[in-house]
């Protein structure tokens, strides 16, 4: 049993991530493959699930080069989630997927909420908001504006389930993924059957739910030949990546906060019951272990405004970093730790995709506050991320508001690829004005905890809570007190904004 391994594949936003651990939780191959986003109108974000298949099985392949003697035990998976891959009655995908973060579904939402009966009625029904997210609004979407795609529709599912078809050959999903539909009864653990025939859609088109650790099938022979992995591998039910994610953090019980700076950000803890969620603020999802719960609130993007703001405005250092082998961002990052906490003024609202949580606002929009002539390219770097950070910091707030001492935090779990930056871990301890840490493969997002998931599923571990002693300390980030005055003076202002310039 020393040789075994598990293997995690996280389809993400930007790309398919495909990992693999020993039985010590120690990574033995990491490898991640991108695919295109489309974007054909402002606030549309849609995949090809060809795409995330053609990614999966090059890193597939790549990653059987590494693993030398090991055997894969079992494969876990996660994903980006609420995106809505509409399949026909030949299992082919009628249209591209829309993802997570596309805000096209504005008015489907409104109207599954009018016909539960108002907000009120509706989260007795599923203790969540319908969300312009969710995977509900947008088969509604589908109905309205394409119902010749609609008819086609035979079946929904996720992204990572669509990788679980193309490796197994079933169609389902797990709680967590099943949870953000929006559809879903989280309180009892089955599909609102009243919600969807109150919305007017057709119940077959909501797949079978399994939990997080059930095994769902095998990689069959066509997926071996394609991918090169060994047929019949077990495939485990695995979970949406925000949910997962905490698992892999250690996050089984109360008593730390996580924030994942993905594409997405996070703010996120696991909950050892069922919580009430009386003003939909916040998302109460089913969790990777039976009768368990994540609550959290994702805002749209975190890591994504430094990415878009490399893109956009960050040219020159990606042209130097290609000549010097160096990362366009440690570049900015060099040139924001240059300029003073609080960035001399400037504030960034990372609104670029509308936003969900703390305010829920499709029609959001982003931008830069108190520009003046002594602004240079450091200042705005550094008030992308502390603009991030205070929207982080926001979601918290609201989640300890609406639970008491049971959500509050002596410490900050900071993972996804933003907590790489040395300098946002330090913004994220000031803004918090809590120890920020990192842990072993907080920077492998959903892979990891698919890892752990499936781990347990197969008896390598006998329990989740036995998989938290494999997450070991990483790094750990004081707050300078200095900076975090200027910072509760700055977190201020910011939380003025939304509100400041909404007419517009």
């Amino acid at each position: 049993m020393n040789n075994t391994c598990i293997v995690g594949i996280d389809v993400g936003t930007s790309g398919v991530k495909v990992l693999a651990l020993d039985q010590t939780g120690q990574i033995l191959s990491s490898i991640v493959e991108s695919y295109p986003l489309y974007q054909p109108q402002t606030g549309w974000t849609e995949q090809d699930p060809s795409d995330w298949w053609t990614a999966t099985v090059k890193a597939l392949k790549a990653m059987m080069q590494t693993l030398g003697d090991f055997q894969i035990a079992a494969i876990g998976l996660s994903g980006q989630m609420h995106g809505m891959v509409a399949l026909d009655s030949s299992n082919r995908v009628v249209r591209r997927a829309i993802l997570w973060n596309d805000q096209r579904t504005g008015p489907q939402c409104e109207a599954i909420t009018e016909a539960a009966g108002g907000l009120t009625e509706l989260l007795k029904l599923t203790n969540n908001q319908m969300l312009t997210g969710y995977t509900g609004g947008k088969i509604a979407w589908l109905k309205a504006i394409e119902p010749d795609n609609y008819a086609k529709t035979v079946l929904v599912i996720n992204p990572k389930d669509y990788i679980r078809f193309r490796l197994s050959g079933a169609l389902c999903t797990d709680v967590s993924d099943a949870s953000g539909f929006g559809f879903y009864d989280v309180a009892n653990n089955v599909w609102s059957d009243s919600l969807i025939a109150k919305a007017g859609l057709k119940r077959s088109l909501f797949p079978e739910v399994v939990e997080s650790g059930a095994i769902t099938g095998q990689v069959t022979l066509e997926a071996a030949t394609e991918t090169s992995l060994p047929q019949g591998i077990p495939v485990v039910g695995g979970g949406g990546d925000a949910v997962i994610s905490t698992t892999g953090l250690g996050l089984i019980k109360p008593g730390r906060v996580a924030v994942t700076l993905g594409t997405s950000g996070v703010v996120a803890m696991g909950l050892p019951r069922f919580m009430d969620n009386p003003q939909g603020s916040l998302q109460v999802f089913r969790g990777n272990a039976p009768d368990t719960f994540t609550a959290m609130g994702v805002t749209l993007a975190a890591a994504g405004s430094y990415h878009w703001f490399r893109n956009a405005l960050g040219r020159y250092e990606s042209a130097v970093g290609k000549e010097q082998g160096v990362s366009a961002f440690k570049l900015l990052d060099d040139e924001a730790a240059a300029v003073a906490a609080g960035s001399d003024g400037l504030i960034f609202m990372p609104y670029l995709n509308g936003e969900r949580c703390p305010i829920n606002d499709s029609n959001a929009r982003g931008g830069f506050v108190g520009l003046t002539s002594q602004h240079e390219m450091g200042h705005f770097a550094r008030a992308v991320l502390e603009g991030v950070a205070f929207s982080m910091r926001q979601v918290y707030e609201l989640i300890k508001s609406e639970n008491g001492d049971l959500m509050a935090s002596g410490e900050v779990v900071l993972a996804g690829g933003g907590a790489a930056s040395d300098l946002w871990r330090q913004i994220f301890a000031d803004v918090f004005n809590m120890p920020v840490r990192t842990v072993y493969g907080s920077a492998e997002g959903g892979s990891f905890g698919a890892a752990l998931v499936a781990g347990v599923a197969v008896g390598v571990w006998p329990s989740l809570e036995a998989t938290v002693l494999l997450i070991k300390p990483e790094s750990e980030t004081q707050p300078i007190a200095a900076h975090v005055a200027r910072y509760e003076q700055a977190y201020a202002t910011y939380c003025k904004l939304y509100d400041a310039l909404k007419w517009i």
